[in-house]
């Protein structure tokens, strides 16, 4: 005897519901990006958002994984496949000053630019503990050069990624203010400059 399936089947595509979620969460940040403005952006109805992705904060939870294996997921293989720390920054910083201006999506980065003004302690967390994870395998990358003498024993690794972070971060701001990819190339040759 053949089973019934429960409910209906979903009606709608899933994979570009979660890309317009993240392009809305990207452009309003998490707070000011509401259910309504969301299922609107979708193309679903509110059931069929909660049956699909859970509540608000699930849903962004979900949107972040997608956005740092799709936009932002050029600092990662900057850091992944180049040979030295300077190197990897400086391909991410490079990488970054186009990626958060393109006019194809909204400017910056989304992990930095959805913390602004969020009241939801565990969305801020998280989005902090994103961001401190970056700065650690920053460190890391920096330790690991000064091991093996490709910086000078005597570099602040803490610092140096610290300082990485800032920039990045700070470019993420400025691309938001209007900054040119140029402009933030520009920014980017110089903070490479900085290096021990």
């Amino acid at each position: 005897m053949a089973t019934r399936q429960r409910g209906r089947p979903r009606s709608f595509d899933r994979d570009e519901a979660l890309r317009q979620a993240t392009l809305a969460f990207w452009e309003h940040g998490y707070e000011a990006t509401s259910i309504a403005g969301l299922t609107k952006v979708m193309g679903i109805g509110a059931p069929s958002l909660y049956a699909a992705f859970g509540d608000k904060k699930a849903l962004f939870a979900e949107v972040v994984e997608a956005y740092t294996t799709s936009w932002g997921i050029f600092a990662g293989q900057a850091l992944a496949e180049e040979t030295t720390a300077r190197a990897a920054i400086g391909r991410m910083l490079r990488e970054a000053a186009h990626e958060y201006t393109d006019p194809s999506h909204p400017r910056g980065c989304l992990v930095i630019r959805a913390a602004v003004n969020c009241a939801a302690p565990e969305v801020g967390a998280a989005l902090r503990e994103r961001r401190n994870a970056t700065l650690a395998a920053f460190e890391s990358r920096i330790r690991a050069d000064v091991a093996t003498g490709g910086l000078p024993g005597d570099t602040d690794a803490p610092a140096l990624a610290r300082y990485c972070g800032v920039v990045l971060q700070g470019m993420s701001q400025q691309a938001c203010d209007g900054a040119t990819e140029e402009e933030l190339a520009r920014t980017a040759e110089i903070a490479m400059r900085a290096w021990p």
